[in-house]
């Protein structure tokens, strides 16, 4: 019988595979060289030119190796276990941080693009200022030329605040020709009053002349 080597594994390298493989191809090889000597001894027996006492010896010094290796593989193949077992532990636990991980990557990425989407609607955003009809930029800095190196916030605060104040001394005015409109109005209408009692005065001031004229005219006819 033919004793093949034990293939080469490929990619093993933690050190306890790497004793039980050693172990296991000693105690395969040792395995055949028992199987071996056992096809000898049955030939030699079949054909007389030996007896089941001379292999007998042989064999049992054979299999002493092999009993050795084989409780050592037995031990190194419980400690290959027990390690497969903890690592398995250890890459689900790695596993679970990753995909933990992962998962607050994605909420990190789902948080950024709703805030870029509140920004890009803030400053997309037709604020009530900005529809305000502001005297333009220039005419403001030459009314107020301490404003010139401004930022554009503050400009825009300094205008505003322009346009409360003229807004402001505007309305005063208003209210001011609103109250000499009202006293205006109030002098005509009493002058009206004035003008129509007058006029009721005059006409019967005219009609008692008239009546006056009449008695007199009516005396001077009867000779009164």
């Amino acid at each position: 019988m033919t004793v093949d080597s034990q293939p080469h594994v490929v990619g093993v390298t933690h050190p306890t595979l790497v004793q039980a493989l050693e172990t296991s191809r000693a105690a395969r090889e040792q395995a055949q060289g028992i199987v071996k000597l056992v096809a000898e001894a049955q030939t030699a027996i079949a054909d007389g030119t030996g007896t089941k006492a001379d292999f007998k010896l042989p064999i049992q010094k054979a299999k002493k190796p092999l009993w050795t290796n084989l409780a050592v593989l037995r031990g190194q193949h419980r400690r290959a276990h027990f390690k497969a077992r903890e690592t398995k532990a250890l890459t689900a636990e790695a596993r679970q941080e990753v995909d933990s991980l992962h998962l607050s990557l994605q909420n990190l990425h789902y948080e950024e693009r709703h805030l870029e989407l509140e920004i890009a609607a803030c400053e997309g955003f037709e604020h009530t200022y900005q529809l305000l009809p502001l005297i333009p930029v220039e005419e403001f800095l030459a009314l107020h030329p301490e404003h010139a190196e401004s930022d554009e916030n503050t400009l825009m605060v300094a205008r505003i605040n322009h346009e409360r104040t003229e807004r402001e001394a505007l309305e005063q005015q208003r209210l001011e020709l609103q109250k000499q409109k009202t006293k205006l109005t109030t002098e005509n209408k009493k002058r009206r009053e004035d003008l129509a009692n007058l006029d009721q005065k005059m006409e019967k001031f005219i009609d008692a002349s008239r009546e006056t004229d009449s008695e007199n005219a009516r005396a001077r006819c009867l000779g009164w």
